[in-house]
């Protein structure tokens, strides 16, 4: 039975991850930024689970979070917000928003998470994006975050691996769930005939390649792109 710990878990790919590691018997402890109603939606599929509400872009918020956890086995970075904007529209505002929790709350929490991952090693697993890999048009401040993000999970890799922590990323591509409420029905049409296996990816996938990862003790450094052969 492992400890992990999963950033943003109540609802879409991030629920699933915390369900497939919770149906394995491990301890899992899942945060939540703000809303109730997907906690207790989430508190009904994973009744074993620790929901705990934490903003990732505080940082005193993670140094809180982390003291609570007695251990750590596995850190799933999965926290995130979404934007959807031609780049003359991008304020400040919105880039510290979209910084500070999707790149922001992931380097903060591998941070924090160090002293119980040192403790007899582990595994950092962060959820990235298609969009980090090939950009995408009215989304390039995601796109920028998401690619951001990677470059610090193999940054990291060279880092940790004298402690024995493998740090790794999942890199969806379109997956069945409300962040795609923002594109008409044509337009998730016209995605979907560019998917070579002519279909969304579900989140019980993206979660079987996170817990994957988990549980390789020599691989590291990678991303494993999850989408169906969109990027071919």
């Amino acid at each position: 039975m492992k400890r992990v710990l999963v950033t943003g878990g109540t609802r879409g790919i991030g629920l699933a991850i915390v369900k497939a590691f919770s149906e394995r018997g491990d301890l899992v402890t899942a945060t939540y930024s703000s809303d109730e109603s997907d906690r207790l939606y989430a508190e009904t599929l994973c009744p074993n689970v620790q929901f705990l509400k934490v903003d990732s872009a505080k940082e005193e918020e993670l140094i809180a979070l982390f003291a609570q956890l007695s251990s750590l086995d596995v850190l799933v970075l999965n926290a995130g917000v979404s934007s959807f904007a031609q780049i003359q529209d991008i304020s400040q505002a919105e880039y510290r928003r979209v910084m500070d929790v999707n790149f922001g709350g992931a380097l903060f929490a591998c941070k924090h998470a160090l002293k119980k991952l040192f403790v007899r090693g582990g595994s950092i697993v962060a959820v990235t994006s298609v969009w980090g890999e090939r950009g995408a048009s009215c989304e390039s401040l995601y796109a920028a975050s998401k690619a951001a993000v990677a470059a610090l999970i193999r940054s990291l890799a060279k880092e940790l691996a004298p402690a024995g922590v493998t740090c790794n990323c999942v890199s969806p591509g379109v997956v069945d769930t409300r962040m795609n409420a923002k594109f008409s029905e044509e337009e998730l049409e016209t995605l979907k005939g560019e998917i070579p296996l002519g279909r969304f990816a579900r989140p019980e996938e993206i979660a079987a390649a996170a817990v994957f990862l988990s549980e390789q003790p020599y691989i590291t450094g990678q991303v494993l792109t999850v989408d169906g052969g969109f990027t071919l």
